[in-house]
């Protein structure tokens, strides 16, 4: 090993020695901040959606990819719908949940317990219905005097239009988990239409779409995206209807969690000009609802996939139309606030989502960290100083005394000379760093001196 190598490590032991405890002390500080701050998010997340091949599953699968490229893992419950949904949210078992608005009444715990990150897309309500059985219904008197408020329909071509209209009509309304046989109660009571007065079935989609084909029941209602695969289905096959609700701008005026929506004519199929014409719908938006509870990473994480997920166009959307929070009925997560006014995070514009989350975290406690240890970082270059120097300046002591003991007596005078040849030998040994050398041998000149002064 050469010299110039050995020195340059004696410089960093005794610069690790002297430097070692602030480090130590700043190493505990980050890890007593990290661990209360707990900075970093679980790695998995349970999500509630909803019945299989429903818009709310599909959705559900594009988050799971785009947690999943971030290295979360998603849980997903597949469940009847929408209450179902708040259902599990209130008893804390699952995380996040799709939640339709207007479907349930919300409680004061439920604005305290729970938040929004905004509303996602439109759901409309879609009510599909048999041509042949219009054909019957509505050409009958009791039809005609119900739907009398109604603006008239040629009897060539009878068109469901108007809800006053379904008093004698087989509906099914979905099972009670999926929060629109509620949505249906209160509208019809807006209609001042009695449930007794319809035949009212809760089958599940799939069966009720079944039945529908095969004419067991006349008519079926549900609320979702048009993406779901059951609407893209019924919106193509022949002999059925959707329900051209003439009146949604009033509902959306009676009832502030509903909007009014369009679906424009050819929008199915140009090809087939598919619809007709353009058909007026009525639905409330779906939100993607939380615990308060929830790691606020995981918050950003979500909301940042929904802005990827619902910010494009579609049949009822402009682009980045959603999300957003006109109509959320419950308060905003901060995240998801933050994430609408300011955009994504600017370090997660560059870096991973773990690092720029960590930093996001930690950085008011690093900030009060360096405060605590900027001032006591002063004393390192003198403690550094001093360590080195008290390698040398321990020997004075010892030639301090060989010097005051010296005597005329020839014995005397060789013993002490023994003792300093010694000490000069254990000063010879002494490594120091190259910036301290001057020292070392000032000490070894102030050795030689007394010597001579001994052997004089």
């Amino acid at each position: 090993m050469t010299k110039t190598i050995r020195y340059t490590l004696i410089s960093l032991r005794d610069l690790f020695v002297s430097f070692g405890p602030f480090i130590a002390l700043g190493v505990a500080l980050l890890g007593l901040a990290y661990w209360w701050l707990n900075p970093n998010p679980p790695r998995t997340v349970t999500l509630a959606t909803g019945p299989a091949q429903s818009a709310y599953d599909e959705l559900g699968k594009k988050y799971v990819a785009y947690l999943k490229a971030n290295r979360i893992n998603v849980k997903v419950v597949q469940t009847e719908g929408s209450s179902a949904n708040l259902k599990l949210l209130r008893d804390g078992l699952v995380d996040v949940g799709f939640v339709q608005g207007g479907t349930n009444e919300l409680t004061e715990t439920d604005q305290d317990s729970l938040s929004t990150l905004g509303s996602l897309f439109l759901e409309p309500i879609w009510l599909f219905y048999r041509e042949d059985s219009a054909a019957k219904l509505l050409a009958s008197p009791a039809a005609n005097k119900a739907g009398k408020a109604v603006k008239s329909i040629p009897a060539a071509t009878p068109t469901l239009n108007a809800i006053t209209q379904l008093p004698g009509w087989r509906l099914n309304v979905g099972t009670e988990g999926s929060g629109v046989p509620k949505l249906m109660t209160r509208l019809l009571e807006s209609n001042r239409v009695e449930l007794k007065d319809i035949k009212l079935s809760t089958l599940d989609q799939t069966p009720a779409a079944i039945a529908l084909l095969g004419s067991e029941i006349d008519a079926l209602v549900f609320a979702s995206a048009p993406e779901s695969l059951m609407v893209q289905m019924l919106l193509q096959t022949p002999g059925i209807k959707l329900m051209n609700l003439q009146q949604s701008e009033a509902y959306s005026r009676r009832f502030n969690f509903l909007s009014p929506a369009s679906l424009p004519r050819g929008v199915v199929d140009l090809a087939l000009d598919n619809p007709a014409q353009d058909v007026q719908l009525v639905g409330p938006t779906a939100s993607l609802i939380t615990r308060n509870t929830t790691h606020p990473a995981l918050l950003q994480l979500f909301t940042s996939a929904s802005h990827q997920v619902h910010g494009t166009a579609g049949w009822f959307a402009k682009s980045k139309q959603f999300p957003n929070a006109q109509r959320d009925e419950l308060p905003m997560a901060q995240e998801a606030e933050r994430y609408l006014k300011n955009g994504p995070p600017l370090l997660q514009r560059y870096l991973s989502f773990w690092a720029a989350n960590l930093i996001e975290r930690m950085w008011v406690a690093l900030s009060v960290i360096i405060v605590v240890l900027l001032p006591l970082s002063r004393i390192l270059p003198p403690l550094y100083t001093f360590r080195v120097r008290s390698r040398i300046f321990k020997w004075y002591a010892q030639l301090r005394s060989i010097e005051d003991r010296d005597s005329p007596d020839p014995q005397v005078r060789t013993v002490l000379v023994d003792e300093l040849n010694a000490l000069d030998g254990m000063v010879e040994k002494i490594k120091v760093p190259l910036s301290h050398a001057d020292e070392l041998y000032a000490l070894r000149s102030n050795i030689h001196l007394v010597r001579k002064k001994l052997l004089r």
